[in-house]
């Protein structure tokens, strides 16, 4: 947990608990699996033979968060589970997610930002919200490459969250994240789900990165432009540098828009 997040669009980061399994080209050279490792946990892998460890102080930091922003009088940011996936299927962790969901459900001056690589599972493990989604609760996916655009942002786009956002990093290669969609060509129904409300964009850091093409984020910027997308430009990333600060982007990318 991290009461003052080092991750640019966050105030805060809460890991109810840690541990994963690696499911897409993006998981690579996961960061949290490597943190893990240097403490030594043995956290990252099968549910059949892997355990994810709960963390404790979190369940009680987070309300006195919400109790603070309350006294400063100012909305804060949380983002949720950077070091485990909230909808990930296994069994250890079912009863610690919905206890999680009733704390989340009785924040009310924390946004939670819920960053996901299996937006397919919303509905399966947290059915409850889709009868009266908190409002408080943004619901996102990671998108790395065009075959995770494709699978992911339609699943995403089923999820009645009030605020619905791709985190396009680490970016392996140009996304095109509105292929095929019915709200990118201006023809939603009146029935059909909302749109995409915010992209966040970042190369990958690290010892062993991925190459990134600041062509990819440029070309990203101009979708959201062309839909009217906050766009928030993370990092362009590398070794041993992130270039993460606005001084590191061009000119015309220093852009760190949030949804209204």
């Amino acid at each position: 947990m991290a009461e003052n997040s080092k991750i640019e669009w966050t105030d805060h980061t809460a890991n109810f608990w840690w541990g994963c399994m690696k499911v897409s080209p993006g998981c690579k050279h996961c960061y949290a699996e490597t943190l893990s490792n240097r403490y030594g946990k043995d956290i990252w892998g099968p549910a059949a033979t892997t355990d994810r460890e709960m963390k404790k102080g979190i369940w009680k930091d987070i309300l006195e968060w919400d109790k603070q922003a309350w006294k400063d009088g100012v909305r804060r940011r949380v983002f949720v589970s950077s070091m485990s996936d909230f909808l990930e299927d296994h069994p250890q962790v079912e009863q610690w997610r919905k206890d999680a969901m009733k704390i989340i459900e009785n924040l009310h001056w924390l946004d939670v930002l819920i960053l996901t690589k299996r937006p397919e599972n919303a509905r399966r493990f947290l059915g409850d919200w889709f009868y009266g989604w908190p409002e408080h609760v943004w619901m996102g996916t990671s998108v790395e490459n065009q075959d995770t655009a494709n699978t992911r942002i339609p699943a995403l786009l089923k999820i009645p969250a009030a605020i619905r956002f791709l985190s396009v990093e680490p970016m392996l290669e140009a996304v095109n994240i509105c292929r095929g969609y019915q709200w990118a060509k201006g023809a939603m129904s009146r029935n059909s789900v909302a749109p995409i409300h915010w992209v966040i964009c970042g190369g990958e850091s690290g010892p062993h990165s991925r190459p990134f093409n600041i062509v990819w984020a440029y070309y990203l910027r101009q979708q959201c432009i062309a839909f009217n997308i906050p766009f928030f430009m993370k990092q362009i990333g590398g070794h041993p540098y992130k270039r993460d600060k606005l001084t590191d982007f061009p000119d015309d990318l220093r852009i760190r828009e949030f949804p209204s």
